[in-house]
């Protein structure tokens, strides 16, 4: 296996509580600050978060990131 191949995960996160762009924006700096984070998508009108990572995220630093941002991770 080549140390030049990258998959990378997409999951989606159901946030409580977001209803604006500066929630989005809010909940996707935290999670950005994940180590292997490489995108992240808040949508507030559905209460998704879209974060797109080189390897599986610990649920709980998740949930810290939304927690930080003032928010709710479902």
């Amino acid at each position: 296996m080549s140390a030049e191949t990258k998959t990378e995960l997409t999951t989606v996160y159901q946030v409580k509580g977001m209803t604006c762009g500066h929630c989005e924006g809010a909940v996707s700096s935290e999670i950005s600050e994940i180590a292997g984070v490489s995108s992240v998508t808040a949508v507030a009108k559905t209460g998704e978060v879209t974060v797109v990572s080189v390897a599986p995220l610990d649920r709980e630093a998740v949930a810290a990131a939304v927690d930080e941002a003032g928010y709710e991770l479902v």
